[in-house]
């Protein structure tokens, strides 16, 4: 699949309208005041640019080499400078230090174990400056059991259609995703089919606040709605303000 083909595939999926609300949320924790920031698996980087344009100094890192070309990309169009990264989540010893650290659109659910979300946090505690913020949100344990066993999505255009279909996955609260996308190609005038199954893993939330104070976090504080409203029983997603 090429940069510009997956570039559609990966925008298809994704509420353009998100970004604006994530960086609300980082406002209201960080008051704008220019932080130094990192954003953890910035793929494409329509959040780290949002963020960038909003004031702070943004660095993006990413897994994937092909995520961070079109994150370049569409750092250049928007005229703003971003430092990007190749790195893992799991492993930030070559980063840096930074002021705050975010992690949003359910990344750390693609942790495979709670070890491995316990070795994030206390990599994001040891580039934290003293008082730095981190920042991030999760499915909640409610989305996973009642919300997307069986849910199924399509969409279509002239030229990508795609179809989601997620079902339970093996362990308590997980969850697989599997994607189907069509896309057209000009050169051939026919439709191309790619496939991927995405596994996610979320956790009560005793469990992320119990990580957290493990990790050195000794703030926590959670909310629901972009950080518009108190967790309650059907919140869907769970957003977290920790504090080194």
């Amino acid at each position: 699949m090429s940069y510009q083909t997956f570039a559609q595939v990966y925008d298809a999926i994704m509420d353009d309208s998100l970004y604006e609300r994530w960086g609300h949320f980082v406002d209201q924790q960080l008051n704008n005041n220019g932080q130094k920031l990192l954003e953890l698996a910035c793929g494409t980087g329509a959040l780290a640019v949002t963020l960038k344009k909003r004031g702070y100094n943004v660095t993006g890192l990413d897994l994937s080499p092909n995520m961070l070309s079109l994150a370049n990309e569409r750092a250049l169009s928007a005229g703003v400078r971003l430092p990007l990264i190749e790195g893992n989540m799991l492993d930030l010893s070559e980063a840096g230090e930074f002021e705050a650290v975010t992690c949003f659109s359910d990344s750390i659910c693609y942790m495979p174990n709670e070890n491995a979300v316990l070795d994030v946090f206390k990599e994001v505690s040891k580039i934290l400056s003293s008082d730095g913020t981190f920042l991030f949100d999760v499915h909640s344990t409610y989305q996973m059991d009642e919300i997307f066993p069986g849910y199924m999505y399509n969409d279509q255009s002239e030229e990508i259609s795609f179809l989601w279909q997620s079902y339970s996955g093996e362990e308590r609260y997980s969850i697989e995703h599997d994607l189907t996308f069509f896309v057209y190609d000009k050169g051939i005038n026919l439709y191309e089919r790619f496939d991927e199954t995405h596994k996610e893993r979320t956790y009560p939330l005793e469990a992320y606040c119990d990580m957290l104070g493990k990790a050195g976090f000794t703030s926590i504080e959670v909310y629901s709605d972009f950080g518009d409203s108190e967790v309650k029983k059907e919140s869907v997603r769970w957003f977290f303000a920790c504090t080194k």
